[in-house]
C-alpha cells in the first residue's frame, strides 16, 4: 500500500483533531506516496531505534513522541534531530506520529485495562463534540480493594516494570484508581475531584508529590516511559488486524534508566 493510505486509515481510528494545539503529530518526514510493506513501531525515535528500523528492513516508522515538536530552522548533522531527518530522507522512509490524539483514543483505555480498571469514564474531558465525552486519562474502580503497597506491587507486575514510586500511607486501602500515561502533573486536580483514592502517572517531581500527599491523594509513579512503551505492541496488533498482510516489528523494550 501507499503511505498515505494507511495514514488514512490512522486518522480515520486516532483522530488528528483530537491532538492538542502544542502538539505536533502526523507525517513529520518524509514522501506519502511511497510504497510501504514493512511498519515499525516506537515509543520514540532515538538513534539507535532509527538504527534498529533501518536494519530490520522498514520502509516506514510510527512512534508515539514526535522527534519535532517545535520549528527548526537548520537541518544538518551537528544535532540529533538533524542527523535522524536527514537519515530517514536518505533511507527513504516516511515517519509518522501520533501523540496526544492516541494519548485520547487509543493510550487512555489501554492503560486502563492494562489494571483490569471497571465502570471506566474519562479523567480530564478534552472533547464533547460527539456521542460520548472523550479525554486524557481514566478513572475507575479496582477488581478488589488493596492496600497501597499491594497496588504499588500490582502496577508493577501489570505494566511489567522493574521499579515505581509510591508516595503516601502504604496501608491505605485502595478502591478507586486514576491513571494518566506519561507526564499527568497537570491533572491532580481532575484526579481529586473524581474522588481517587491513588494516582498514577509518571513524571511526578519531589514537591507536587508532597504537595497532593496532604491533600490527601496517594500517587505512583511509575515513570513516563514505564506508563506509555505499550503503545508500540498495542498499535502493532491493530495493523495486524486491519492488514493482515503488512509486517511489523516493535522497537526492543529499552527503559532508559537503570535499577541498580
Amino acid at each position: 500500500m501507499k503511505a498515505y493510505e494507511l495514514i488514512e486509515w490512522l486518522n480515520e481510528h486516532h483522530p488528528q483533531k483530537f491532538a492538542e494545539e502544542w502538539d505536533n503529530v502526523g507525517l513529520l518526514v518524509g514522501d506519502d506516496q511511497k510504497e510501504v510493506s514493512h511498519v515499525f513501531l516506537a515509543l520514540d525515535l532515538t538513534e539507535p531505534v532509527l538504527d534498529e528500523a533501518v536494519a530490520a528492513g522498514a520502509d516506514m516508522i510510527l512512534t508515539h513522541h514526535p522527534m519535532i515538536f517545535s520549528g527548526i530552522k537548520k537541518i544538518n548533522n551537528h544535532t540529533f534531530t538533524g542527523r535522524k531527518i536527514l537519515r530517514l530522507i536518505r533511507e527513504d522512509i516516511p515517519y509518522f506520529a501520533m501523540h496526544t490524539n492516541y494519548d485520547v483514543i487509543g493510550m487512555a483505555d489501554l492503560s486502563a485495562n492494562y489494571l483490569k480498571l471497571q465502570d471506566t469514564k474519562v479523567l480530564s474531558v478534552t472533547d464533547e463534540s460527539g456521542e460520548q465525552q472523550e479525554g486524557f486519562g481514566r478513572v475507575g474502580k479496582l477488581p478488589h480493594p488493596m492496600t497501597l503497597a499491594e497496588f504499588g506491587k500490582y502496577v508493577k507486575a501489570c505494566n511489567g516494570l522493574a521499579d515505581v514510586r509510591v508516595y503516601g500511607d502504604l496501608d491505605r486501602k485502595i478502591e478507586t484508581v486514576a491513571i494518566c500515561t506519561g507526564s499527568g502533573k497537570s491533572m491532580i486536580r481532575d484526579v481529586m475531584a473524581a474522588g481517587a483514592d491513588v494516582y498514577v502517572t509518571g513524571d511526578i517531581d519531589y514537591h507536587t508529590a508532597i504537595d497532593t500527599m496532604a491533600d490527601g491523594l496517594a500517587i505512583v509513579d511509575a515513570g513516563h516511559y514505564g506508563t506509555e512503551y505499550i503503545f508500540a505492541e498495542a498499535m502493532e496488533k491493530e495493523l495486524k488486524k486491519a492488514f493482515p498482510k503488512l509486517k511489523t516489528t516493535c522497537a526492543s523494550v529499552k527503559n532508559p534508566y537503570t535499577v541498580l
